[in-house]
């Protein structure tokens, strides 16, 4: 529903010509966070996969050199806002400063809002600086009432090519991320290549 709602947010990545069927791209949100996120680079890089890491401007102050280990290692990153903020329930120039305070620690021009929600008048105005990057498949890592089994379940049985699929580097999500990532990539290698945004 809210994919034709709002049709210019990037949802997944059309096919243009055949082989981008074998591409899906795993995304993280609210890192860096020390222990999770160097978890989730080392694992992708034992599969040769590349991500996109949507990143808090409060943790990237606070963790540079993580910030920095993402960028070495050829994945690219978003804006996320600085301070996790819910865009719905706030005033546009409080949520516009807290996304810019975060694009000084942050380069990109790609952004998520937390929770995947805000007002239509914030895409409107984050458009014209901005890809809006939302996603098809949700993992539920987050959730503490959420199953790693399922988890793995939501991921695999709703993939396809073009997929933008949500995780979280976050301590949260880490022991449903633990199982989940490296059955993932180990169950997909074959058929797609991990690819970054951007």
């Amino acid at each position: 529903m809210l994919m034709k709602l709002f049709p210019e947010l990037i949802w997944r990545f059309k096919e243009q010509e055949k082989e981008e069927y074998n591409h899906v791209y795993l995304t993280f949100d609210d890192g860096p966070t020390p222990g999770v996120t160097t978890w989730v680079l080392d694992t992708l890089r034992d599969y040769e996969a590349k991500g996109t890491f949507f990143c808090l401007g409060k943790n990237v102050e606070k963790h540079p050199d993580i910030y920095k280990r993402i960028l070495d290692e050829g994945h690219s990153v978003g804006n996320h806002t600085y301070s996790h903020l819910k865009g719905w329930q706030m005033d546009n120039t409080e949520y516009f400063n807290d996304i810019a305070l975060a694009g000084s620690f942050i380069s990109s021009n790609l952004f998520r809002p937390p929770y995947g929600r805000f007002k239509a008048s914030q895409i409107k105005y984050l458009s014209d600086n901005y890809q809006i990057v939302m996603w098809d498949v949700l993992s539920q890592d987050y959730s503490i009432t959420v199953s790693p089994e399922k988890v793995l379940t939501n991921v695999l049985e709703n993939v396809r090519g073009g997929s933008i699929v949500v995780f979280h580097d976050s301590v949260k999500a880490e022991p449903n991320l633990s199982y989940v990532l490296p059955r993932v990539l180990e169950s997909l290698n074959e058929q797609y290549e991990f690819r970054k945004i951007g």
